[in-house]
């Protein structure tokens, strides 16, 4: 135990176990909610979560490396579900491109990514092949991912870096769970029923209000925006970055969606059961992980 509290720190700790305590109390819920049905879709999601909680705690127990050895298993794992639709010749390449982007210098591979992402989204939008939309998700894959060990090069302290990485994770995580939640319970407007009919306003809404009341909690306790806390300064980054957080999660979910959409599936896979492939968990950190990475480096220029 106090091998672990020298790793995370005291307040990343706490903060853990009071979300393996949430899991467990929703497990126990849902397990006696729906005793009577052993193989339902929300039994099966949140018993999922007991697979994503502790690689996620492993990567942040390996920090600094942990983030970049998430960022391997997460494109291991979705080279697998993508090369079924680019044909032959789709591993090898995407491997080396993966592999180039994630240890190439963060300057060069910062430049290199997004004209390559421009010039495949020009393709794919004039051929609409799959192969096409293939390589433009992997290269979309391929820039978020590099962002995540670039969260220890921030020129904060390492308790700091590790802690806005664990903040990045849970309000991408709970952003999520929120949205479904909300949505499943209050939705009635939908946003895009062409591309994805489950996704609501309700439940958007839903997802804000939790992310910035989350974002505000953990906000101050993990000392996110210094010494000050309770500053109007601090309360309104706080609130900045969960808004933008959970609109940015939100539009990354609703792109993977009409990527499956345009590819003709429901799920990438059925790797996570309850929730698809890796694909279908990662597609909000797709986009928040550059997103907080940006806001943190605009801020602390400021």
């Amino acid at each position: 135990m106090q091998l672990l509290f020298s790793l995370l720190g005291t307040e990343i700790l706490t903060a853990l176990g009071m979300l393996y305590l949430m899991l467990g109390m929703a497990s126990l819920g849902v397990g006696v909610k729906l005793r009577t049905r052993p193989h339902s879709q929300l039994r099966d999601q949140v018993n999922a979560w007991w697979w994503i909680f502790p690689v996620v705690t492993v990567s942040l127990l390996l920090h600094p490396f942990g983030a970049t050895l998430l960022a391997m298993l997460i494109g291991l794992l979705a080279l697998r579900e993508l090369a079924p639709f680019a044909g032959r010749g789709f591993v090898v390449p995407a491997a080396v491109v993966f592999g180039t982007a994630l240890f190439l210098p963060a300057p060069v591979a910062m430049a290199a990514l997004p004209p390559a992402i421009a010039l495949t989204g020009m393709i794919f939008f004039r051929s609409r092949s799959h192969a096409a939309l293939t390589w433009l998700l992997w290269l979309v894959l391929c820039y978020s991912c590099r962002f995540l060990p670039l969260y220890d090069s921030l020129p904060l302290d390492a308790h700091a870096r590790l802690s806005w990485l664990f903040y990045l994770y849970v309000l991408t995580a709970l952003n999520d769970v929120a949205q479904f939640i909300s949505g499943t319970i209050f939705g009635r407007h939908r946003i895009a029923p062409g591309i994805s009919p489950n996704k609501t306003w309700q439940g958007l809404l839903g997802g804000v209000a939790v992310s910035i009341a989350l974002s505000l909690a953990l906000g101050r306790y993990l000392h996110l925006a210094g010494a000050a806390q309770l500053t109007v300064g601090a309360l309104l980054l706080s609130t900045v970055c969960a808004l933008l957080l959970s609109l940015g999660g939100f539009c990354g979910d609703l792109m993977f969606s009409a990527a499956k959409r345009a590819l003709g599936v429901k799920d990438f896979s059925q790797l996570i059961p309850g929730h698809g492939g890796i694909l279908d968990r990662v597609d909000s950190l797709v986009v928040t992980a550059p997103l907080l990475y940006f806001l943190i480096t605009h801020l602390l220029e400021k």
